[in-house]
Order: structure tokens, then C-alpha cells, then sequence
């Protein structure tokens, strides 16, 4: 089995994810930069959550950096699927493990610290979770093809 047969679906979801997780999190950031409120529903908790102390991180706005995040997972597929460069593929099985741990934080911090949650949070905490899964099908399956 070579690089080349990694199965194009599996490619195709990571961009369809990453998308995903990108629309979401430039939502919340346009949002939270133009003052608008959030839309949440019944329970209100999105206004809560992206106004609270935990909304930003050093100066910047948490969802920047759901945005940072994505947008790269979305560029490295793009050059890995262009190049089939082994470096590429190491990066792309190591920020879904990273991103997940952080989304990790960030849904612990809504449950147990803020007390309130965001449905926006929660989307982008779910496609990291997919996003995960995949990596671990990645690793699994092609680990031997990057070393």
C-alpha cells in the first residue's frame, strides 16, 4: 500500500470537516467582532460563553484560533493531496490529536467553569471530534507509509 491510495474519501471528509469547523468558527468570530448577539435558542448559553473570561486567550479571541486551526487542516489536505508529500501527511495525523485536546478544554471550561453552553462551541468540539476520528483511521492504516 502506498501514499498514493489513501482512499479519496477519507481526503474528502478532512475537507468537508475542516470546512465545516472553519464556517463555524469565522461565524463567531464576525459575530463577536461586529457585537452581534448570537442566535442560541432557548437556552441562551452561546452569549454566555463567548462573552465570558475564557472567550479570549492571550488578547485574541478564542475563535480566531478555531479559525487558524481549520483553515490550516484545510490548506495541508489541499497540499497533500496535490503533492503526497510525507511531511504533509505527519502534520495532518498531529493537529486533529492537538485540536481535539484543546476542544477538550474548551467543553470542560462551558460544563464545569462557565456553566453554560454554546451550540457554535459545541459544533466546532463535534467536527474536532470527526476530525479525530479520521486521524486515528490515518494512523492506523498509513502510519507505516510516513516513516
Amino acid at each position: 500500500m502506498s501514499i498514493e491510495r489513501i482512499p479519496n474519501w477519507i481526503l474528502i471528509t478532512i475537507l468537508a470537516l475542516a470546512s465545516v469547523g472553519f464556517i463555524d468558527a469565522t461565524y463567531l468570530t464576525v459575530s463577536h467582532y461586529a457585537g452581534v448577539d448570537l442566535y442560541c435558542g432557548v437556552s441562551g448559553g452561546c452569549n454566555t460563553v463567548t462573552s465570558s473570561a475564557y472567550a479570549t486567550m492571550f488578547g485574541v479571541y478564542m475563535a480566531v484560533y478555531g479559525m487558524i486551526y481549520y483553515i490550516s487542516i484545510l490548506v495541508l489536505t489541499v497540499i497533500y493531496i496535490d503533492t503526497r508529500n510525507k511531511k504533509i501527511l505527519k502534520l495532518l495525523m498531529i493537529l486533529p490529536a492537538l485540536g481535539f485536546l484543546f476542544s477538550l478544554y474548551l467543553v470542560y471550561l462551558q460544563f464545569f467553569i462557565i456553566n453554560a453552553i454554546c451550540r457554535y462551541c459545541m459544533l466546532s468540539a463535534g467536527t474536532s471530534t470527526l476530525l479525530l476520528i479520521i486521524n486515528m483511521f490515518l494512523v492506523q492504516n498509513y502510519k507505516k507509509l510516513i516513516n
